[in-house]
């Protein structure tokens, strides 16, 4: 006997507009398959070109069919009835009629509050009958089948309330949002997948919902145990078969829309969800597939929103072991442009990146060879290679030990060379940035008097300076963008009062940080340390920046440590540190 499951095995696309697609099959061959014949064509024209207008001009004399009826200006006979139709004039004017108030009666559907409570009621009889025929004829599908199809009907009625968040609050309140998440453990799949598509749908980014309105929404599903649920789901679905493959993506999605609110991502982020997540991206897909690049991406908004999340993914899930696993594979190889392989690395990258700026993810990186990895992209890769600067920098990061011995590990893996070879070469503005992050890490963060500190200050001093030399070339450069910016902001600030200079400063900020003031902050940072290390770099540095290069440095410090927050205890060592190179410099 046919299974009930089996009956409702068929894709179940999206119903709604969500952020991603799901991938569907090419619909040319459709189109391919209805396309006219070469006998006719839309307009009338045949295969030679000629049209029926043409066949007229021919002979306009032509008869052909049978006779007209007799020239009668009423057109009709004895009995009432129309040549050729067979309708009498009774019933013509009847339908006519019927017409007339079909236009009439016919409204658009009003959404509101009325609606939502009819559905309400007429989704928690479907959910009902269901149950209780599923109950008495368990083992007889053809009993209960009729009523899983209206189910299944009735399921998808729920997406227009997408389209309607103002109804969210009432929805929260009703019987039926547990009634949808309790969905998701029904015996058939498929209606499971079906709730967990309307509930992706209700909980889209691109729903208008004011923050409130979703809030309340989201809260209410976890509060019905929809994490729980979910999971479990997942545990039974097959992506082998097409509609299961479907229910992980939806689910994907749902977990994609939580996690974007950093209250509900943490308690989305739960250990058991990181360990779902992290096998699905380690699962073999040749070639890549839309749900495995899916995971890595939720992986990714994740541990983008909580520092708790990363701290969990680093500590008890060991992610980031696995991720340097997985980026191991593109050491040398590419993946293939523009496809799933690619933003999957993508985002694995994102996500380890994410991880190791907590100290336990530097601490893990460290100790799984994340440096070295990144060393070896950035001589060999060429997909990774800006990839693996950029986890570096963020990895070198930071003010604590965790931060200290990766930059230890960075010298210990003779990483200075790599990193200064790189650096002498003709790079992109994002690679100068990273490189001199790494670079004011390694200065703020080696021990004093270490063997790794000296190696790394006579990588400046090497071959005549050069390294100093480009430092000091390329803070000119910057020097020189900032001040146009500068010059512009100025003009405008010219233009307005007090309050409006005030309202639009972190605009001005935001411009000069655009035209290179980081940059240029940062070379000034790396300098001033030089200085402080070796007295004869002012010399270096007066000699290519001109007398007044030590007084520009100096003042870009002085800023840097007057943008600092009085208030905030994570800025006093680097207002300390500030201080402390400032008196270096004459």
């Amino acid at each position: 006997m046919t299974s009930v499951d089996d009956l409702f095995k068929k894709p179940n696309l999206p119903s709604g507009s969500i952020k991603r697609k799901l991938e569907t099959p090419d619909a040319q061959a459709a189109y391919k398959a209805t396309k006219l014949s070469a006998e006719s064509s839309p307009n009338g024209t045949h295969a030679n070109g000629a049209t029926v207008e043409d066949a007229a001009d021919d002979d306009d004399d032509l008869e052909a069919g049978p006779d007209l009826p007799p020239d009668d200006e009423e057109g009709d006979d004895e009995e009432g009835r129309f040549f050729g139709g067979g309708v009498t004039r009774d019933t013509a004017d009847a339908l006519d009629y019927i017409d007339q108030q079909d236009e009439e009666d016919i409204q658009e559907e009003k959404i509101d509050a009325a609606w939502l409570k009819s559905l309400v009621v007429s989704f928690e009889k479907k959910v009902g009958k269901n149950a209780e025929l599923r109950a008495r004829y368990e083992n007889e599908p053809q009993k209960f089948m009729a009523s899983e199809a209206d189910l299944d009907a009735e399921i998808k009625s729920w997406s227009l309330l997408s389209e309607h968040p103002e109804l969210y609050q009432q929805f929260t309140e009703s019987e039926s949002l547990a009634s949808l998440v309790g969905l998701l453990a029904h015996e058939n799949t498929d209606i499971a997948i079906a709730a967990i598509e309307i509930i992706s749908e209700l909980l889209d980014e691109d729903v208008e919902a004011e923050q409130e309105q979703w809030d309340a929404l989201a809260t209410a599903l976890l509060d019905a145990d929809l994490l729980e649920l979910l999971m479990s789901n997942l545990a039974r679905l097959d992506e082998n078969n097409e509609s299961d493959r479907s229910g992980v993506y939806h689910s994907l999605a749902v977990m994609e829309n939580l996690a974007s609110q950093q209250g509900v991502a943490e308690k989305l982020g739960q250990e058991k969800v990181l360990n779902w997540l992290c096998d699905r991206i380690r699962r073999p897909d040749k070639p890549v597939g839309q749900n495995k690049q899916y995971a890595a991406e939720v992986l990714q908004v994740l541990l983008q929103s909580s520092p708790t999340i990363r701290r969990r993914l680093a500590v008890d899930v060991d992610g980031v072991d696995l991720f340097l696993r997985l980026l191991s594979t593109y050491r040398k190889r590419d993946p293939e442009k523009e496809s799933a392989e690619e933003e999957y690395a993508e985002n694995i990258f994102d996500a380890l990146t994410c991880v190791v700026d907590e100290p336990a993810g530097k601490t893990k990186f460290v100790e799984a060879e994340g440096v070295e990895l990144c060393l070896i992209m950035l001589k060999e890769g060429t997909f990774s290679k800006v990839r693996a600067l950029r986890l570096l920098d963020h990895a070198a990061g930071g003010q604590d030990t965790a931060a200290a011995a990766v930059c230890e590990q960075i010298v210990e893996a003779a990483g200075l060379k790599t990193l200064f070879g790189v650096f002498m070469k003709k790079i992109d503005s994002t690679t100068v940035e990273h490189l001199l992050g790494i670079f004011a890490a390694l200065l703020r963060l080696l021990p004093g008097e270490s063997a790794a500190r000296i190696r790394t200050l006579a990588k400046f001093s090497e071959k005549q300076s050069e390294k100093l030399v480009k430092l000091l070339r390329l803070r000119a450069e910057c020097a020189r963008k900032v001040a146009a910016v500068d010059e512009d902001i100025q003009l405008e600030r010219r233009m307005l009062d007090d309050e409006e200079q005030e309202d639009r400063a972190d605009e001005f900020f935001s411009r000069r940080l655009d035209g290179g003031l980081f940059c240029l902050q940062t070379v000034d940072l790396i300098l001033a340390w030089l200085v402080a290390e070796d007295p004869s770099v002012e010399q270096t540095i007066t000699a290519e920046g001109g007398e007044g290069a030590l007084k520009a440095i100096k003042a870009s410090l002085v800023e840097q440590r007057e943008g600092l927050d009085p208030k905030a205890p994570e800025d006093e060592d680097m207002r300390d540190m500030l201080s402390t190179l400032i008196g270096f410099l004459k």
